[in-house]
């Protein structure tokens, strides 16, 4: 059997289909599996131990994307795939499993494009408190295969023996040793809503620091927001004492060297983004500030006894929203969270991880 799987855009939701990857393996253990990402993502899933076949589709606009789409089309249609799984439910996703021409063809029930499927699943609403592993999981119900366990099949990235040779590389040469506890803070996010203020950050880092000077906080950011991680670094080194300030330094990470660096730390906090669900493929304790979206829906999909703890603030008439504009106009879901808070949440985290 041949199985295909789409899943486009986003590095986050593309971390929470590898449980359904591991299902559909444990469940055709003699299948091929195949699956459809765009470059940005394709890391998460390039090492995959349950994939044969990764195709990364570029992701272009205008007359370029129309090209890649024909292209990419024709070559899942030479696959003779026997099942396609649209795990996205976009326009292009959805035309690219219809092309496959796979005879059976899973996707959401969503208007518009319905009849591009042979099995249409229901999705639940976006602000459901239901996990989105699970939302995915659903997708297997055609094939008989009944959800995804966290236990059993928990979201992954295997680590690249390589990668973190050059990350421990790097670690030496910032003087960082192997038994110096390390706490990787993420502190930039895709928009608004999902952004707690710079000032809380730069609280954190320096509690830190203070409350044991071996620890290292390495401040991490998205590709294009590079400056927010430096002026934390800045102004947590100007609130500490001058023999303590390199303890707070700043990096730039791909995904691969981002998932080494987290494996190593003593424990990674940030807020609901795609590092948070890259972080919770390994076993280091994580800490996750959640503004808009619900922990039912967001937390890390991990083992229990891997530790993991939201911090968000409860009982606002405005969460979960759509994060399209803040009826309040404070955004107050993360500013109402405490640096306080989430420092005791980190040492929670740091104590169970030793």
């Amino acid at each position: 059997m041949k199985i295909l799987l789409v899943r486009l855009r986003l590095i986050g939701d593309v971390v929470f289909t590898t449980p359904v990857i591991a299902a559909l393996r444990r469940h055709y253990p003699d299948a091929h599996l195949a699956y459809v990402v765009e470059p940005a993502a394709a890391p998460v899933v390039a090492g995959n131990p349950h994939l044969d076949e990764v195709i990364a589709i570029p992701h272009r606009r205008g007359l370029a994307r129309l090209r890649d789409d024909l292209t990419a089309g024709r070559r899942l249609r030479r696959g003779r795939f026997d099942v396609a799984i649209d795990m996205h439910g976009g326009p292009r996703s959805a035309w690219l499993t219809w092309m496959s021409g796979a005879p059976k063809r899973i996707g959401y029930s969503i208007p518009g494009r319905r009849w591009m499927y042979t099995d249409v699943i229901h999705r639940p609403a976006d602000l459901a408190p239901r996990h989105s592993v699970l939302n995915q999981a659903d997708l297997l119900a055609p094939l008989g295969i009944a959800g995804c366990d966290p236990a059993r099949e928990p979201m992954e990235m295997p680590e690249d023996a390589a990668v973190r040779e050059r990350i421990d590389q790097r670690l030496r040469e910032r003087g960082i040793g192997a038994s110096d506890p390390i706490a990787v803070i993420h502190v930039s996010a895709g928009n608004p809503f999902r952004r707690w203020p710079a000032s809380s950050f730069v609280a954190l880092a320096v509690a830190l620091v203070r409350r044991d000077p071996r620890r290292r906080v390495i401040l991490v950011s998205g590709p294009s927001e590079h400056s927010a991680a430096a002026d934390v670094m800045k102004a947590a080194r100007a609130a500490l004492p001058a023999d303590a300030a390199d303890a707070v330094s700043a990096g730039e990470y791909d995904l691969p060297e981002l998932r080494a660096l987290v494996a190593r730390a003593a424990v990674y906090i940030g807020g609901d983004s795609g590092p948070l669900h890259v972080a919770a493929t390994t076993r280091t304790p994580i800490v996750e500030l959640l503004g808009p979206t619900l922990g039912e829906r967001s937390r890390p999909w991990r083992a229990p006894q891997w530790f993991s703890e939201v911090v968000d603030v409860a009982g606002l008439d405005c969460r979960p929203c759509q994060q399209r504009h803040c009826v309040p106009g404070d955004f107050r879901c993360l500013t109402g969270i405490s640096p306080d808070r989430v420092i005791d949440a980190a040492e929670r985290a740091i104590r169970h991880g030793v």
